[in-house]
């Protein structure tokens, strides 16, 4: 059971959740962290509800819904109760013009009829103040305009502007085109330009598709992953957003309620991973230039764990009020007040994700011994904080530990930086970096070793268990076969693993006790399954992830590990990672069939 029937679009300016019904029901501007303009996702408690755009044609009996092949752009088609059906388009601009990508703050709708002459109606109405009022508007011959803030919208269509005033019914005779979009004047015949547009716009996608490097088994399932991760990218900065969604829980009542409309260090380095491996080298040098811009801005080298998509560091945290939350289950969060933890892993991912840019050949901008230079400040941090408490990956609010995985990522980020040395020609600074590089592993190996079990533990001086312990092997800080990682795995396996998913840990926490499993984490079992030598086992449990997947071919951060409904926010770069690096890793090559 998945529930979460949406289907994203967008054009890394601006994205939206359409339902299954034609419904724009979460979508904000003017980019991926605003204000949302269409809200209904999360139930507003207005007596009318406000914040969608919906299309629906009169005795609807059914929806079908697909994307055009290797695009984002959605085709719903609606049949009523005679057989007449109506098709509707739904896309964001994104195509070359004029010597740069055009990605307006725009939504595109066009409204063909297929069969018959479906009755019409159109439902628009933008909200404003986290869903607190209904834009206010005004009105011309072949317009509306929304007074958002900061930035008003403007519709211009062909269709009839009273019937949209007025949410009422009409014959669909024609094709009728929609765009909402910065408020200025139209040029151009609306139908023409937006035929235009839209065909621009899937040979956009379509070539960036065709220079993905995808495995030969799963690939519908590995290109929706990837065209859905590089929508999570807000391309202005550069920054990946966790998900699109605020506030969907990760479990029924939970009060695990968070958004993750922002730019996690942790998330963001393992989406360009998987894209590196898919070769979309766009992804990894946009996300570079922000991560230099943060560094550049961090004091002394400080990383928060997350920051807004402008780079902006502080993100306080409240609640909005006017919505009542996902299917009612509030609260609505806005920001994320885990800007303001300590979380020492992050210096890891820094280095990870910069290291390739000091290799890579095909790069535009190849890394230089100033950005060298830089990155040791990071680096440098790692090193002082290796064996320091922290909140840890998952975030704990109330306590603080000495936790392996972000020793590990100091580890490796003081090991990477010594692999750039070498290949800027450091040599001093490859060996200082080597020697912090040892110094950290004999830490780990003594510390993080649970002598009782022969095996690692989550924290230092501690028996706890939980599913970062088998990134060792992503990490390269163990290898398969290595005793103490096979013993560390089948703890983790016996302990956290709840028949085919499994848990971030089983402990309580700031919450009580974890009542889902981390779609991540079933992925991070499955690779280490097929790396142990249990191939079958991965790759069963592999497929019966994609069981899970929505309609649209995602998935969110959670899964009922009872009723396998899926929860959290969606879609989850997370979980669309773990799709891409276990189809690399479980599928036969390309070799076997030539």
């Amino acid at each position: 059971m998945t529930s979460l029937s949406l289907w994203p679009i967008g054009n890394c300016q601006v994205s939206a959740l359409v339902d299954e019904a034609a419904g724009l029901v979460w979508g904000c501007a003017p980019q991926v962290d605003g204000d949302p303009l269409f809200c209904t996702l999360l139930s507003p408690k207005a007596e009318e509800p406000r914040g969608e755009w919906r299309v629906t044609i009169e005795d609807q009996v059914s929806a079908e819904q697909r994307y055009l092949r290797n695009t984002p752009i959605l085709v719903t088609r609606l049949t009523d109760a005679s057989g007449a059906v109506a098709e509707v388009l739904d896309f964001c601009p994104r195509f070359q013009r004029s010597g740069r990508m055009y990605r307006p703050v725009a939504f595109v709708r066009i409204v063909r009829p297929i069969t018959g002459v479906p009755r019409l109606s159109v439902h628009l109405d933008p909200a404003s103040n986290w869903g607190a009022a209904s834009a206010e508007r005004t009105s011309g011959t072949n317009h509306i305009r929304y007074l958002l803030k900061p930035q008003p919208l403007r519709l211009t269509t062909d269709a009839p502007i009273s019937a949209i005033l007025e949410s009422r019914s009409f014959r669909l005779e024609k094709s009728l085109h929609f765009f909402l979009g910065p408020d200025e004047p139209f040029a151009g015949n609306v139908g023409h330009v937006l035929a235009a547009m839209l065909h621009q716009t899937a040979d956009d996608w379509r070539d960036w598709v065709r220079g993905l490097a995808i495995p030969l088994e799963w690939q519908r399932i590995v290109i929706r992953a990837a065209i859905t991760l590089k929508l999570c990218q807000h391309e202005e900065t550069g920054a990946i957003v966790a998900a699109m969604t605020t506030s969907i829980p990760e479990a029924p009542d939970s009060g695990r309620n968070w958004d993750y409309r922002y730019c996690w260090i942790r998330d963001a380095y393992y989406t360009v991973q998987a894209l590196n491996r898919l070769g979309a080298l766009d992804v990894l040098e946009n996300y570079l230039s922000y991560l230099r811009n943060i560094v550049d801005q961090a004091k002394s080298g400080h990383i928060q764990p997350l920051y807004a998509v402008s780079g902006e560091p502080k993100l306080e945290e409240w609640e909005a009020e006017a919505l009542a939350g996902y299917r009612g289950m509030g609260p609505v969060r806005v920001g994320n007040a885990a800007y303001s933890q300590v979380q020492h892993d992050a210096y890891g991912q820094i280095v990870l994700s910069n290291v390739q840019a000091f290799f890579d050949q095909r790069l535009f901008r190849q890394a230089t011994v100033d950005d060298f230079c830089s990155l040791e400040k990071v680096g440098e941090l790692a090193w002082q904080m290796h064996d320091q408490p922290d909140a840890g990956l998952w975030e704990f609010r109330t306590r603080a530990q000495i936790h392996t995985y972000s020793s590990v990522m100091s580890w490796a980020a003081c090991d990477r930086l010594a692999n750039a040395a070498v290949a800027l020609g450091l040599e001093d600074r490859a060996a200082l970096w080597r020697d912090r590089t040892a110094t950290i592993r004999q830490k780990i190996e003594e510390a993080a070793w649970y002598e009782p079990g022969k095996r690692f533990a989550a924290s230092f001086g501690s028996d706890d268990l939980d599913a970062s312990l088998l990134q060792f092997l992503d990490l390269r800080f163990l290898a398969p076969d290595d005793p103490r990682f096979l013993s560390t795995f089948d703890a983790v396996e016996k302990g956290l693993r709840r028949g085919e998913h499994m848990l971030r840990y089983a402990n309580e926490d700031d919450f009580g006790l974890p009542e889902t499993a981390f779609n991540f984490c079933t992925f991070w079992l499955i690779e280490a399954l097929h790396l142990v030598g249990r191939g079958e086992e991965a790759r069963a449990l592999y497929e019966n992830m994609l069981t899970k997947l929505t309609p649209a071919g995602l998935l969110s951060e959670d899964s009922d590990f009872t009723t396998h409904e899926l929860w959290g926010n969606y879609p989850q770069t997370y979980s669309l990672v773990g799709l891409i690096n276990c189809a690399g890793l479980l599928s036969r090559p390309w070799s076997s069939i030539r």
